[in-house]
């Protein structure tokens, strides 16, 4: 059994914080590069630009590329040859404190969602554990911000509504979002399980990476053909028109109950921000 010490946690959670903030993945910023070249709304192009050059400022100045620095989600794999002797949430949630606090990011979380008391600290994280073969850990870190989150939803759909009435449900929740979630976006789709699984699935489905192709070959023929009907909805970068209101489209499925057809739309701005590390 291989021992993980509690302050390698905290740091590396702390650098991950700050990491994900200031730097966009590098697929993201490759791709947002291309769709500029080939917007042709004026407006849109414009956009773009402006898009990258903040992107590219956060990174070299070392800045969050957006004022809101997300609520902290967290996904966790570990290792069943590995132990701890402490809290390891309790680690995860000191890590964020540190790297919110020595990383000047904001700090967005309020105690209770009723009462709006500021826990100034942007803890608790949202943490996903997941036990998996091997001696390393796995940490993921997903700044979630309130814009793209509040433009996400699950739909208990039938069974019958087939693969048609899932393209109609994303496609209408979309438009309906329009540049709600700061587009071009990325939408990461959930189906199958139950209620909460498809949410984690759409979530989970937003760290692939942006051109990857999805292993399950109907699935990836759905992903085309919703990116190309979403981009058809001129909503544009950020609401303004354009060709590009999503950079992709990912889907991740889970087999479910026969009677049920869970389906989770979870959006991530074009600020698509993840990091992961392994211990």
């Amino acid at each position: 059994m291989r021992k993980i010490e509690k302050k390698l946690i905290i740091e590396e959670v702390a650098k991950l914080c700050v990491d994900a903030n200031h730097n966009i993945p590098l697929d993201v910023i490759s791709k947002l590069k291309i769709s500029k070249d080939n917007e042709k709304n004026k407006l849109g192009k414009n956009v773009l630009e402006e898009i990258i050059k903040n992107d590219e400022i956060a990174s070299r100045e070392k800045m969050a590329m957006c004022q809101d620095t997300g609520l902290a989600v967290v996904f966790l794999e570990i290792g069943r040859e590995i132990y701890f002797d402490f809290d390891i949430y309790e680690a995860i949630n000191e890590g964020v404190k540190k790297g919110y606090s020595e990383g000047y990011l904001r700090k967005s979380i309020v105690r209770s969602p009723i009462f709006r008391e500021n826990t100034k600290t942007n803890t608790p994280a949202v943490i996903h554990t997941k036990l998996v073969a091997g001696d390393k850990l796995k940490i993921i870190f997903a700044p979630k911000g309130g814009g793209s989150e509040n433009m996400s939803t699950v739909k208990m759909m039938k069974p019958s509504d087939g693969i048609g009435g899932i393209k109609n449900f994303v496609i209408d929740f979309v438009k309906n979002a329009g540049g709600n979630p700061c587009p071009p976006i990325i939408v990461g789709i959930g189906i199958g399980g139950n209620f909460e699984k498809s949410a984690i699935l759409a979530k989970e489905a937003l760290f692939r990476k942006i051109d990857d192709i999805n292993e399950d070959k109907e699935l990836a023929k759905i992903e085309n053909e919703l990116l190309e009907e979403i981009n058809k909805l001129n909503i544009g970068p950020m609401g303004f028109g354009g060709d590009t209101t999503a950079l992709a489209v990912k889907i991740k499925s889970h087999p479910c109950h026969i009677a049920s057809m869970p389906v989770a739309i979870n959006i991530n701005c074009h600020a698509a921000r993840h990091k992961e590390r392994i211990i």
